[in-house]
């Protein structure tokens, strides 16, 4: 639940729909796993 409303907040600052919310927000994860080397588990 609290992940729909944060989506659905983000949506709403952004001025777009709750689906390009969603694939945007998947995209950036994408490129900040990658950044850190795509390791699912990183070393602490």
């Amino acid at each position: 639940m609290k992940i729909t409303e944060d989506v659905r907040k983000y949506a709403a600052e952004q001025g777009i729909a709750e689906e390009e919310a969603l694939q945007k927000g998947l995209a950036e994860k994408s490129e900040e796993f990658t950044e850190k080397g795509r390791e699912v588990y990183a070393n602490a």
